[in-house]
């Protein structure tokens, strides 16, 4: 099985300011740095939005999102906690504001399977109903995987 992951943020900046430039000025090279990483499989570009800047997961065209598969959870905490995204992680809070929803859901899939937005939204809604179960979950559902624990966002 594969780890599928997908992680929302909403702007509570302006998205084209210059202090956004923090979090814009990075994507490309931590999505760069994400595709050359051992255990990544795949995601799902965060372009394929409509005219007006939504998508199933996304209604609100101030978003951000990530849907990438990876190896395992182990693969997924490495590139997270020990690489540069780390450092562009940590500005998370000067750029992005809190959610109704959870931000970031996972699930186990098959192997070669690429999940699409519907699958992730409903992932997403059973986490902020169930809380963590097998069918969705997050990191504190990984009891083997501990990094999370001491390097949150700052």
């Amino acid at each position: 099985m594969h780890l599928a992951e997908l992680n929302i943020s909403r702007w509570k900046i302006d998205k084209t300011s210059q202090l956004a430039g923090g979090f814009t000025d990075n994507v490309e090279r931590i999505n760069a740095l994400a595709e050359r990483s051992e255990g990544f499989v795949w995601r799902l570009l965060d372009e394929q939005r409509n005219e007006f800047g939504a998508n199933a997961v996304c209604p609100d065209p101030e978003t951000e999102m990530t849907l990438s598969v990876w190896e395992s959870a182990e693969t997924l905490e490495h590139f997270v906690w020990n690489t540069v995204h780390k450092k562009v992680y940590n500005g998370k809070n000067d750029w992005f504001g809190a959610l109704d929803s959870h931000q970031l859901v996972m699930w186990w899939v098959e192997e070669g399977h690429e999940p699409n937005l519907e699958e992730a939204k409903s992932r997403l809604d059973h986490i902020d109903f169930h809380g963590d179960t097998d069918f969705a979950f997050s990191w504190s559902y990984l009891s083997h995987v501990k990094l999370w624990q001491n390097q949150r966002c700052g």
